[in-house]
């Protein structure tokens, strides 16, 4: 989460009656400024090093700029761009050592951070939403937002029937701001492509575009939250809250007490590590099964640690729907992977259309590449950490690696991005947990693909 700090912004969107968005020339401006200013700052840097100036401590200054450069516009302009900026979120677990903690800060804070919108547009859209009578719903209702996102902010109440409630209500003009920074941001992929390792910056930002013009739509993310409530209804690991009410641009459904994982992340133990950690596992893998449906934005705000150890799990805006559950072409290639067995996983790469046309992909660099992703697996339990995702995906990012030869022969085809990105983000969240996981039982339970691969 993130808000605009910025006090002219702020009038423009009241003025508008809305979420606090700016035209959108004055939008396009300041996401171009980025590229801008990055360009600039390197080119300072340059000289100082060509006058003798100490090389580590301005690449360190650079990047501090450049996260709070990064920061600040994203988290500027709401919308589609603190979106952006809260996907990238669970990836600075990869980020080179040297500009990890600039870019730690500046992306957490996206999830956090934020300034709501005026209590009396609240009750406007309220009211459009469920009538000019919408108190009487409620015993009490809370002006005060305990919670401001991207697209639309947090009340907390009590239902007539007694029940402690969170209203999630639409900023008023969110779909300009979402659709028009998204289409802005697709400009920028070779910006924002060393922040995402093992992802392609433009397909990716293309997928959530698509995906995130759903998370307009809150009846159908009500919908999505039933099915998730009463799937995992009387769970021992992951708790939804049940959807109290609907409408287009307002939600009600029942409060989540918790501790935020972002808290777990920065000073949790190591037992509420490893908790949250295995129960992110659990979620990942076993609701494409059960639900049918893959919860697919995986950054902390939106998960819970409660106090009897369950997960629980918030916003089900960007949902994907999977039918017959988790791809079995995926699930066989990670058991592959595991076991070593080079020629069926390229036999399989190629039968699934994974490499590049004209591409010669030898069989052992393609296992080299897959390899890590089935790490997690090889063992009983596995302890994920930030060192462990930063060299993975360094051979990833490296030019000078087979690793990265062979991810620009490969092709991954549009059905699976959405499962590819929120994998790795997943993992991103359980590397920056520190968590110790038993994935392997998980997904042996779970992954019909992974064990008739066997």
């Amino acid at each position: 989460m993130g808000d605009i700090s910025a006090s002219s912004a702020r009038a423009e969107g009241e003025q508008a009656g809305g979420i606090p968005i700016r035209r959108a020339g004055q939008r396009t401006v300041a996401l171009a400024g980025i590229p801008l200013g990055f360009a600039c700052r390197a080119a300072v840097g340059w000289g100082r090093r060509l006058v003798g100036g100490d090389r580590e401590q301005i690449s360190a200054d650079l990047a501090r700029r450049g996260a709070e450069e990064l920061f600040a516009v994203l988290s500027q302009l709401k919308g589609g761009a603190m979106k952006v900026g809260q996907a990238l979120s669970v990836f600075e677990a990869a980020v080179p050592a040297e500009f990890a903690r600039p870019y730690r800060d500046a992306l957490s804070r996206l999830q956090s951070a934020a300034e709501p919108i005026p209590a009396a547009q609240v009750h406007r859209v309220l009211a459009e939403q469920f009538g000019r009578g919408w108190r009487g719903r409620f015993r009490d209702f809370d002006d005060t937002a305990a919670a401001a996102a991207s697209i639309g902010q947090v009340h907390r109440g009590i239902w007539a029937d007694g029940r402690d409630v969170a209203v999630k209500v639409q900023y008023p003009g969110a779909e300009e701001a979402l659709l028009a920074d998204l289409g802005q941001l697709q400009r920028f992929g070779r910006l924002l492509q060393p922040l995402l390792p093992g992802l392609a910056a433009k397909p990716l930002l293309a997928e959530l575009r698509a995906q995130m013009a759903h998370e307009l739509d809150y009846r159908a993310e009500a919908d999505h939250q039933r099915v998730f409530a009463a799937t995992y209804d009387g769970d021992d690991t992951i708790l939804v809250p049940r959807v109290v009410a609907s409408a287009p641009r307002a939600i009600v459904s029942e409060w989540v007490d918790g501790t935020p994982l972002a808290a777990i992340i920065s000073r949790g133990d190591t037992a509420g590590r490893d908790r949250a950690g295995q129960a992110l596992v659990e979620l990942h893998n076993s609701a494409p099964q059960r639900a049918r449906l893959l919860h697919a934005d995986p950054h902390p705000g939106n998960f819970r640690l409660l106090s009897d150890g369950r997960l629980g799990v918030l916003d089900f805006g960007a949902v994907a729907r999977l039918p017959d559950g988790m791809p079995r072409p995926l699930s066989r290639l990670t058991r592959l992977a595991l076991d070593g067995r080079a020629e069926e996983l390229l036999a399989l790469l190629h039968s699934e259309d994974l490499v590049r046309p004209g591409v010669s992909l030898p069989a052992i660099d393609a296992l080299e590449f897959f390899a890590p992703l089935a790490e997690p697996m090889a063992t009983a339990e596995f302890h994920f950490t930030r060192g462990w995702l930063r060299s993975r995906a360094g051979r990833v990012t490296d030019p000078h690696q087979a690793e990265f030869r062979t991810g620009r022969g490969l092709n991954l085809p549009e059905q699976y991005m959405l499962i590819h990105r929120v994998t790795l983000g997943s993992i991103g969240m359980l590397c920056q947990l520190g968590a110790t996981v038993r994935v392997r039982e998980v997904v042996q339970r779970w992954q019909p693909g992974f064990t008739e691969a066997a």
